[in-house]
C-alpha cells in the first residue's frame, strides 16, 4: 500500500544537521530534544546547510521509533522518531496516529497537533 499525506502548510528550513527525511525537525534544522517542540516533519533527506522542507499543518508521513497504535497521541521521540506519548504532561503532544506501526522503522501517517509554542516557534 502506497503511504501519502496531505500537507496544508510546508515550511522549509536551513538543515543544520545531517537530517534524514520523515523525521520531526526544529525551525533550526536539527532534531528536537525528546518530548520537545518540532517545527513538523522533514519531507526528505537533506545535508548540513540545504534547505528542507517541512510539513507543519495536514498530515504528515514520520518514521516510528517503535510499535504505535492507531490512534495514539504521538511525541517526539529520539532521532526525531515518532513515539507513543508517555503522558508525561512535561512532554509535548505532536500528532495523532492514523495508521499503525509494528516496530521502530515504519513509516506512518500522522495527524499533526499544532500547539501554542508551534505556533510561535515557527512565526
Amino acid at each position: 500500500m502506497q503511504k501519502a499525506n496531505i500537507s496544508l502548510l510546508t515550511l522549509s528550513v536551513i538543515a543544520s544537521v545531517a537530517a534524514l527525511g520523515s523525521r520531526f525537525i526544529t525551525t533550526a534544522g536539527a532534531y528536537p530534544v525528546a518530548g520537545g517542540l518540532p517545527l513538523g516533519v522533514n519531507t526528505a533527506d537533506a545535508t548540513i546547510g540545504a534547505p528542507t522542507a517541512v510539513d507543519t499543518l495536514g498530515t504528515a508521513l514520520v518514521q516510528a521509533g517503535a510499535a504505535i497504535a492507531i490512534d495514539a497521541k504521538i511525541m517526539v521521540g529520539t532521532d526525531g522518531k515518532a513515539i507513543t506519548h508517555d503522558n508525561d504532561g512535561d512532554k509535548h503532544a505532536v500528532g495523532r496516529a492514523l495508521s499503525a506501526a509494528a516496530a521502530d522503522g515504519d513509516v506512518i501517517e500522522i495527524l499533526l497537533i499544532p500547539s501554542a509554542g508551534l505556533l510561535v516557534t515557527a512565526v
